[in-house]
C-alpha cells in the first residue's frame, strides 16, 4: 500500500492498513531519515495511547531504531501526546514517535512525527518520510530490527517515565495554586484516552469520568465534540460543576462545557485564552488561526493590535510559523491550540488548566467570560456539518470550483476568497462558508460563520446543493 501522511501523522485502519508489516515500513524510512540527517545519534522518544495493541506497535517501532544503532526512550506506559512531545524537547532528542490515531474510531491506530522541537513535524519532513517508504518498498529495503528484549539488555532501549519533567513544565506556566485556591467544581473527561488521571494528578479535588482503560471508548470516538459529551452536559446541567473540561484520546486536543451546560467550542476556548494571556499574562506576539477558524480571533487580533495569520487546517501549518517568528497563539477548529513559552505543538492538557486559571483570575465561568468578549466585538454562529461523498463526485466538485467559483451564493455576494485549503467565501460583513474536501475520507465537511444563526443554515444549505449532498 501507499503510505501517506495526513493532518498529523500516518493513520490507518488496524490489521488492514496499520499492520505491524506497514509499521515496520515506516518506522525503517522514519531511522533511514534520521541517520541521514545526523539526527541517530540522539535518542528518540517513543510513547504510546491506550488503542488496542498500542503498547506492542510502540515496541515494534523501537525494535527497528534500535536495529539501526538509535537509543530509545520508551515511555513506561501509555502517556498524553504533549507530554511526549515535551520530552522530545527536554530530553534533546533527534525525534519522537507517538503511537496514536487521536481522536479516530477504536479502530484506527496511527504513527505521529515530533521533530526535534517537541512539535508535529513539518509538511516537508513527512513528505521525505513517503518518499524514503516508496523508495525502500520499490528497492526491497531489508527491515533491520533488534528484539525487544535484547535490545533491553544492551542498553539501547530504556524506559522512562515522560510526566515528572512535563508536569514541571506546567506547573511553570500555570499557576495551580492560584486555582487550587479558587476552588472551581471542574471535571474533566480524558474520553477513556491517554490523558486519564493527568489532570486531577496536577489538581486535587478534580473528577474524572471515564478513566478506565477501554480500547472501544465506551463506543464513541475520542473526539470531544458536542454531540460526544453529553454526559458531561448533564452533570453540569444538575448544578454540581462549574466547568467541564474534555480531552481527546492523546490528550492533545481539548473541549469544554460552560457553567450553564452548554457545549463550549475550540473557537469559545480559543478566544478566552487568548484574551487571557492578553490581559492576564501580559503577553504578546503574533496569533495563527487556521482557515475554518473562528472570526472572533480576528477581531481580538486587531483590538490588541496583534499580527494576523491564516494558514491550512493542519497544526503543522501552526507549528511552522511558531518555528519560524513570535507568536503567541495559534489554533484550529478541532480543539488543537498552543501557546508562546511552551513547545510549538498542541496542548489539550494545558488548555484546560489555562481556561481554569482565566475562571480563578476573573471570578467567571467559561460563559460569561465569552460574552463579555462578544459585548464587545460582536456575536457570532458557528456550525460545521460532515456529508459523505464518493471520490468521483469529490473530484467533480473540486474542478468545477476551482474553475468558476460562484459570485454569489445564498443571495449573498461573494466579496472575497481563500481557497488554501478547501474552497473559502467571504461576505461583505465578515460572514464566511468553507466547502472542504477532506483529503483522506469520503467526506465532504462544510463550515459557516455568521453574524446571525439563520444565515449560518441559509449559507450551509445553500452549500449543500452546490455539492450535491
Amino acid at each position: 500500500m501507499q503510505i501517506k501522511f495526513g493532518t498529523d501523522g500516518w493513520r490507518g485502519l488496524i490489521a488492514r492498513d496499520f499492520t505491524f508489516d506497514n509499521l515496520s515500513l515506516v518506522a525503517q524510512a522514519t531511522m533511514d531519515y534520521l541517520n541521514r540527517e545526523g539526527l541517530g545519534d540522539k535518542p528518540l522518544v517513543i510513547g504510546y495511547d491506550r488503542r488496542f495493541l498500542s503498547r506492542d506497535f510502540a515496541r515494534r517501532v523501537a525494535e527497528v531504531a534500535a536495529g539501526n544503532g538509535i537509543r530509545v526512550c520508551l515511555t513506561d506506559g501509555y502517556a498524553p501526546t504533549p507530554a511526549v512531545s515535551w520530552a522530545v524537547h527536554d530530553l534533546g532528542a533527534g525525534a519522537g514517535v507517538m503511537i496514536t490515531a487521536s481522536h479516530n474510531p477504536p479502530e484506527y491506530s496511527g504513527f505521529k512525527v515530533k521533530e526535534a522541537y517537541g512539535g508535529s513535524a513539518r509538511p516537508a519532513t513527512t513528505k521525505i518520510l513517503e518518499e524514503i517508504v516508496a523508495y525502500n518498498v520499490a528497492n526491497g529495503r531489508r527491515v533491520v530490527d533488534c528484539p525487544f528484549e535484547e535490545a533491553l539488555r544492551k542498553g539501547l532501549i530504556q524506559m522512562f517515565d515522560p510526566c515528572e519533567s512535563y508536569f514541571h513544565q506546567i506547573n511553570r506556566y500555570v499557576d495551580l495554586n492560584l486555582i487550587a485556591r479558587a476552588g472551581i467544581a471542574a471535571v474533566v473527561d480524558p474520553m477513556y484516552g491517554a490523558g486519564s488521571g493527568f489532570i486531577p494528578r496536577l489538581l486535587s479535588g478534580v473528577d474524572e469520568i471515564h478513566a478506565a482503560e477501554n480500547p472501544a471508548f465506551g463506543g464513541i470516538p475520542p473526539e470531544p465534540i458536542g454531540d460526544n459529551l453529553m454526559e458531561l452536559s448533564a452533570l453540569l446541567k444538575n448544578g454540581r460543576y462549574q466547568v467541564g473540561l474534555a480531552l481527546d484520546g492523546d490528550a492533545d486536543r481539548i473541549g469544554a462545557v460552560d457553567e450553564t451546560g452548554e457545549f463550549f467550542s475550540s473557537h469559545c476556548i480559543f478566544t478566552v485564552i487568548l484574551r487571557h494571556l492578553i490581559e492576564h499574562k501580559n503577553l504578546r506576539g503574533g496569533v495563527v488561526k487556521t482557515v475554518s477558524t473562528t472570526r472572533m480571533i480576528d477581531l481580538l487580533a486587531e483590538k490588541f493590535g496583534l499580527p494576523l495569520y491564516e494558514t491550512p487546517i493542519g497544526f503543522k501549518h501552526i507549528c511552522e510559523l511558531m518555528l519560524a517568528g513570535d507568536i503567541l497563539m495559534g489554533g484550529e477548529e478541532s480543539g488543537g491550540l498552543g501557546v508562546k513559552g511552551h513547545i510549538p505543538e498542541r496542548d489539550g492538557i494545558l488548555m484546560a488548566l489555562l481556561l481554569l486559571e482565566a475562571m480563578a483570575v476573573s471570578g467567571k465561568g467559561l460563559r460569561q467570560l465569552l460574552n463579555e468578549t462578544m459585548d464587545e466585538i460582536g456575536h457570532f454562529f458557528y456550525r460545521r456539518i460532515d456529508r459523505r461523498i464518493e471520490d468521483s463526485a469529490k473530484e467533480q466538485l473540486i474542478n468545477s470550483l476551482t474553475a468558476e467559483p460562484p459570485a454569489e451564493i445564498a443571495g449573498r455576494r461573494v466579496s472575497g476568497t481563500n481557497f488554501s485549503d478547501g474552497f473559502k467565501f467571504i461576505f461583505e460583513n465578515g460572514d464566511w462558508l468553507l466547502i472542504r474536501p477532506s483529503g483522506t475520507e469520503p467526506v465532504l465537511r462544510l463550515y459557516s460563520e455568521a453574524s446571525e444563526a439563520d444565515q449560518v443554515d441559509r449559507l450551509l444549505r445553500a452549500a449543500g446543493a452546490i455539492a450535491g449532498v
